[in-house]
């Protein structure tokens, strides 16, 4: 997978994940400000779907193509495996940092393979499946950053995987903003003080 990887001053590694029409540098700017002393490993999604990036195929918005959600999960999930050993990193130290399109692939990472994260950053992340047995997220720590009037994302939603993951046992932060799809400088602030709390 195109990615760049950045060698940090700590153990933990960020897994950054943009949303759809994004790159493996969009996100290396939130990296800095979530944790600027992290290894650093931006990813490029390898679906193309009408002109855009995307981390795997939807039929239509907020409708996700299950097959290809569950093949590309494990693809990233493989290739977080293969540079883990290539550049040195510990793979159980690995928190994903996500967006949209981005976000709901670390999420159904969470759901569908187990011990694949120590924690995951979700920003206006969807329920990408449901009704599947979850791994144990015993020990995991996730916060999710929800849009008030987001229209793709609707409060309703982020409830909805804020019960199916703490039912799995994970630690999980919900936090509302005053916004819609699109991501605000405070919550990048709640996101940066929330992980200071638990990884550092």
């Amino acid at each position: 997978m195109i990615h760049i990887f950045k060698k940090g001053l700590n153990d933990n590694t960020l897994l950054l994940l943009h949303g759809t029409g994004g790159n493996e540098i969009d996100m290396l700017d939130f990296g800095k400000k979530i944790d600027s002393d992290a290894n650093i490993l931006s990813v490029r999604g390898n679906v193309q779907q009408d002109h855009l990036t995307r981390f795997f195929r939807r039929i239509e918005i907020g409708i996700f193509d299950i097959e290809d959600l569950i093949y590309r999960t494990n693809e990233l999930y493989d290739f977080l495996i293969e540079a883990s050993i290539k550049y040195g990193f510990d793979k159980d130290k690995v928190i994903a940092v996500g967006y949209s399109n981005g976000a709901n692939i670390a999420t159904n990472m969470l759901l569908q393979i187990a011990n694949s994260l120590k924690g995951a950053i979700l920003f206006r992340p969807m329920v990408p499946r449901k009704g599947i047995e979850v791994p144990d997220l015993s020990n995991v720590n996730v916060f999710i950053g929800a849009g008030l009037y987001d229209e793709i994302c609707t409060k309703e939603v982020s409830i909805q995987l804020k019960n199916i993951l703490s039912k799995a046992n994970a630690n999980v932060n919900l936090e509302f903003v005053q916004s819609t799809h699109r991501l605000t400088f405070s919550e990048i602030i709640k996101a940066n003080q929330w992980y200071k709390e638990h990884f550092k």
